[in-house]
């Protein structure tokens, strides 16, 4: 089936040769939207970086994924309502934070409001950017571009730095968390 993006087939016509429609963002058609993906497993990420004037910044991301391996691409997703948005369109370089399974407080904190790295002990990342205790993995990126698309800036970065521990990954589908699997290394 192909649709036009942003817009949806009529339920009655499961083949989707219906005219699409665009979905209001604010209506139900997005809450069911955004339930179809949510059946997507996702891992989770805070992604941190070293604001204009050093102050620490930081968002939870589910909307991140490898781009290429040669070279060495990332890429997530900010949403332009963001208020971290500043920070992150004027670092050069940020970190990807690839929770561990225990690490869900993390994610809430990342993801409300308050002061994220209130009592939080972070190490610095080569270029200034916090990097989270405990994490599962970390990806330290210099930022190649911004994209816009939608409601969010598509961020793509080049992987500088990596590191990765046998800690079990969080993961989030259907509005929960989920421990990832056991990997015996």
């Amino acid at each position: 089936m192909t649709t036009v993006p942003g817009t949806a087939v009529t339920p009655h016509d499961p083949v989707g040769s219906a005219t699409p429609r665009a979905i209001d963002p604010a209506g139900p058609g997005a809450r069911a939207l955004r339930d179809v993906l949510g059946r997507y497993a996702t891992g989770v990420t805070v992604i941190t970086c070293a604001g204009p004037l050093g102050d620490p910044a930081g968002v939870t991301v589910n909307s991140f994924t490898s781009v290429s391996l040669d070279p060495p691409l990332v890429l997530w997703c900010l949403a332009l309502s963001s208020r971290s948005r500043p920070a992150f369109t004027a670092a050069e370089h940020f970190a990807v934070n690839v929770l561990a399974a225990d690490q869900r407080d993390l994610a809430s904190r990342f993801a409300g409001p308050g002061d994220r790295f209130e009592g939080l002990t972070t190490k610095p990342g080569p270029h200034g950017e916090p990097l989270l205790p405990g994490a599962a993995a970390t990806l330290c990126c210099r930022r190649v571009r911004l994209v816009p698309a939608g409601d969010h800036l598509v961020v793509l970065g080049a992987v500088e730095h990596h590191t990765r521990s046998t800690r079990r990954a969080l993961l989030f589908a259907d509005g929960t968390y989920h421990d990832g699997p056991v990997r015996a290394w």
